[in-house]
């Protein structure tokens, strides 16, 4: 019995020793889905003066501006100033943007011709009561 749960045992370790290099990730490969989800956050805002960022470096260092031009390594962020800084994907520690989807633009203009409407009919009735 004892031989029994001891193969048991020892088989389950071996297995997750096997195992264990298979889910590990290296830091490399973190390293390349935090780029490729910094560049997709970047395309999603777009470029051009509505593209407004907050960006913080992994040196700590703070821009904010926006983003004037983006390519496929590195992309601009324009201040107030109009001074342009070129950062790389990998520089990059957290980054805001603050942009309406064309969705949600469309989404507010109903909201407000609907609330318009409402207001028109509410005076029309309350004129003729």
């Amino acid at each position: 019995m004892l031989k029994r749960i001891c193969s048991i045992a020892l088989a389950a370790l071996l297995l997750q020793a096997a195992a264990a290099p298979a889910f590990a990730k290296s830091s490399a490969e973190k390293e390349a889905r935090r780029v490729e989800k910094v560049r997709t956050q970047l395309a999603r805002l777009g470029t051009g003066k509505d593209a407004v960022v907050r960006i913080e470096l992994r040196d700590k260092t703070r821009l904010e501006g926006y983003v004037s031009e983006a390519g496929a390594e590195s992309f601009v962020v324009t201040d107030k100033a109009g001074k342009a800084t070129t950062v790389a994907y990998p520089q990059v520690g957290k980054a805001k943007g603050n942009n309406l989807s064309t969705g949600a633009k469309v989404a507010i203009g109903i909201g407000i011709g609907a609330g318009i409407t409402l207001l028109i009919v509410f005076l029309y009735i309350a004129a003729h009561d």
